[in-house]
């Protein structure tokens, strides 16, 4: 197969991975109140703390992160294939260089977890790793945008066949 004979998807694959990003940020912020809720759960007392139980949070942030690092991974080798296919080239640049430093933190976080158990520490430290990956996370994005609109413009002005 040639990179030719995906020239119809190339429209539609250019903005699967900004759409996918997009809900990834989205979820990211759902893992966050998540893991927020299971804090608020472990310092509880009390009656506060069996309603808090009631709401599995614990389970639902492991799950919910397990899921949002594999669609990350898959996402990052999805944007990098998409861009080789549409320029026949991988573009270095920020935008890029984030992406993997997403994809590092997001893996290093996942690592820590079966270490929470027994240190704080390693709790604390899996904690400042997601704050600094939805920072990098939310400028990826806006970044992301910009790049949309520079498909979007050479779209626009290329010559209809």
């Amino acid at each position: 197969m040639n990179l030719e004979s995906l020239a119809a998807l190339k429209p539609y694959l250019s903005f699967f991975h900004p759409v996918t990003m997009w809900v990834l940020l989205a979820l990211a912020f759902y893992t966050l109140y998540l893991g927020v809720q299971v804090r608020r759960t472990r310092l509880a007392e009390g009656e506060p703390k069996k309603e808090l139980i009631k709401g599995r949070f614990a389970i639902r942030h492991h799950q919910v992160g397990s899921i949002f690092l594999a669609l990350i991974v898959m996402g990052a080798i999805g944007g990098i294939t998409v861009t080789y296919i549409n320029s026949g080239k991988i573009v270095i640049g920020p935008h890029l260089f984030a992406g993997l430093g997403i994809v590092g933190l997001v893996s290093a976080s996942a690592a820590l977890v079966p270490f929470m158990q027994k240190h704080d520490w390693v709790r604390n430290v899996h904690i400042s790793l997601n704050v600094v990956l939805l920072g990098l996370f939310g400028w990826q994005a806006l970044t992301g945008v910009q790049i949309v609109q520079n498909i979007l413009s050479q779209m626009g002005s290329s010559p209809t066949p």
